[in-house]
């Protein structure tokens, strides 16, 4: 790090900042859902090679790096993705049989041979993905013969997490009967095992997310050092969610974190709480952004962009997001890199193995680029190494700002972020749960309506993990506790977040219900007059907003000395980790009226500087 900025540095000793594209190939596969008809055009050309005209082309616009799936035949300096954990059977197989680490070594060795032999890799990404997702991990095992290594594993740390108690487990678990004490549980296999509903089980989840992480980070690091000493460790391409015990976990074993990002909003804003949660858990690592992407509805490859993923209705929207997330992620100063993903739209009709059918590319499936979008991106990526350079100053100056309420025009039914002044109404001064780091971004504004809420927080909810019925438990639903007094006394609303119940077919997990309520000492009294709105919440993100209306607060419209005094918590599915203004749990937060802070309201006219609300 040189000036509070991290940098990749050449072997000429010179800073790079790494601006790649993912899936740089002359020929992809043809993995349409459809018929080979609607897959792609091959490439025939007579001239310079491939590989010659495409590097030409991407160092136009502005590109400098070959990023995970692409040619190994390419004059670019590359980061290549190894899938070391599948094929040393260590990714959902038995990762503590004792032959893994064995294969691991080999595996490594073979997967870095090409690019050692050529030169030019900075460094490896060790698989794609793997999510570390904390309930799967433990369902996933616990129901495992009694032969599998890591089953022995599990029950061992199940034994001392509840000093050989078995009551003590099963206060916070629900194990089938038959099942009496931990031999009967190690000799059970397909055996279900599920947290009971407000307990604490997640502790245990939790622990063993840490284990089976920091096995596999050791054995990578391990194996990646002696198959090429000198090359850089990237870890596993985080997908947009990370667990922050399996970031925790990793920390000691990478150089730099690389990390999957799907864009929070259509203008191109950020998220910070994302980079700032990263560098707190792994003690201000650098980080690679190894996937991010801007997509449209309108395209010329028919791709109907099925899924969650950052999509705009237009080729010009697009590139404008794209080009303004780009230079958003060049102010962040561990960030020391960001890929595209990626150089090609997928299929039409989507990719064989999971049909996901996203315009992502640089170019459409005839090979004709998207001229608005490579313009936009070749303008943004020639500027981002300078704009890096400034990226220390310009992240002080955001987290010294104090917080104010700006007014905004929200309209309280539109489900886009964009429309906020994200930077200017982003709550500042959240404290995170001993060890863990803050999970989310809160944002506060207001208009003659009432006062708005939002946030886009991060956090997994694993349905099949908690052992319920027909309603997901209140107590285990992520949690909003926000404390607002505009004049007329203390008042104090529950925002509940739950999974959608499903109605008989399959419902994905990340459709999500809000409810908003006013509390008094956990007795709960629905708000009919709050609206509330879901911003595209998906599997491990939570994206909301919601509006109080003023009379709820007891007056007839904003405050007349433009003040209200603040409190504001959040706390995650399952109790996992909470956060505060205040530092404390949520709720002892929301009931110490002397921890709510005094906040001003700021008038549309005054975001300069004039002055606040009268």
């Amino acid at each position: 790090m040189l000036g509070g900025v991290s940098w990749l540095i050449t072997p000429c000793g010179d800073q790079f900042f790494s601006v790649g594209i993912n899936g740089i190939v002359e020929n992809p596969d043809v993995p349409s859902t459809e018929n080979a008809a609607t897959g792609w055009e091959q490439s025939v050309h007579d001239g310079p090679s491939w590989s010659e005209r495409t590097f030409e082309q991407v160092r136009q616009w502005g590109f400098n790096t070959a990023g995970s799936f692409s040619s190994d035949d390419l004059p670019l300096p590359v980061i290549p993705e190894l899938e070391l954990g599948w094929k040393s059977h260590f990714l959902w197989a038995d990762p503590l049989e004792p032959s893994v680490e064995a294969q691991m070594t080999v595996a490594a060795r073979d997967a870095v041979s090409v690019y050692r032999r050529a030169g030019g890799r900075i460094g490896y990404f060790s698989d794609n993905e793997v999510g570390w997702w904390n309930g799967a991990l433990f369902r996933f095992y616990i129901v495992k013969p009694p032969t599998n290594y890591t089953k022995q594993k599990l029950v061992d740390v199940i034994r001392d997490y509840y000093g050989q108690d078995w009551r003590r487990f099963t206060d916070d678990f629900v194990v089938p009967a038959g099942i009496s004490d931990f031999r009967k549980l190690l000799e059970s296999s397909g055996a279900p095992v599920r947290m009971r509903p407000g307990g604490k089980g997640m502790g245990l989840i939790r622990l063993w997310t840490r284990t089976i992480a920091g096995r596999y980070y050791k054995l990578v690091h391990d194996a990646l050092r002696r198959a090429d000493p000198d090359a850089l460790i990237f870890g596993d391409r985080l997908p947009p969610y990370y667990d922050q015990d399996a970031v925790r976990a990793m920390a000691p074993y990478v150089d730099a974190i690389a990390a999957n990002y799907n864009v929070d909003s259509s203008d191109g804003w950020i998220a910070h709480y994302y980079f700032d949660g990263l560098r707190v858990l792994s003690g201000n690592k650098p980080i690679l952004i190894s996937e991010w992407y801007f997509c449209a509805r309108e395209n010329r490859s028919g791709n109907l962009n099925n899924g969650h993923l950052m999509t705009v209705r237009s080729q010009d929207e697009r590139a404008r997001g794209a080009a303004s997330a780009a230079r958003h992620l060049a102010r962040v100063p561990n960030i020391v890199g960001l890929h595209w993903f990626q150089y090609y739209d997928e299929p039409k009709g989507g990719r064989w193995a999971d049909g996901e059918d996203y315009d992502f590319g640089l170019l459409d499936t005839n090979r004709r680029p998207y001229e608005q979008l490579v313009t936009a991106l070749g303008e943004a990526n020639r500027g981002l190494s300078e704009i890096h350079r400034g990226s220390a100053a310009s992240a002080t100056s955001l987290g010294a700002a104090e917080t104010e309420i700006p007014e905004a025009d929200v309209a309280t039914t539109k489900a886009e972020l964009a429309q906020w002044p994200k930077d200017q109404a982003l709550v500042k001064g959240l404290k995170a749960s001993p060890s863990d780091a803050v999970f989310g971004d809160f944002f506060l504004a207001w208009s003659a309506q009432g006062l708005h809420l939002a946030t886009v927080s991060m956090d997994y909810c694993d349905r099949s993990l908690l052992a319920y019925g027909d309603k997901f438990p209140l107590e285990d639903a992520f949690r909003i506790d926000l404390g607002l007094d505009a004049g007329a006394g203390a008042r104090k609303f529950a925002v509940f977040v739950f999974p959608a119940k499903s109605s008989g077919r399959k419902v994905k997990p990340y459709v999500m219900r809000i409810e908003v309520f006013q509390s008094n000492r956990e007795k709960f009294a629905k708000v009919p007059s709050a609206v509330a709105t879901d911003l595209g919440s998906d599997g491990a993100r939570i994206k909301l907003q919601i509006t109080i209306p003023w009379q709820a607060l007891g007056i007839a419209g904003p405050p007349r000395k433009g003040k209200l005094r603040l409190q504001l918590g959040a706390t995650s599915f399952y109790r996992s980790r909470w956060m505060s203004l205040s530092g404390e749990t949520p709720q002892k937060a929301i009931d110490n009226l002397a921890s709510w802070k005094s906040v001003g309201l700021q008038h549309m006219h005054s975001r300069t500087g004039v002055g606040l609300y009268n």
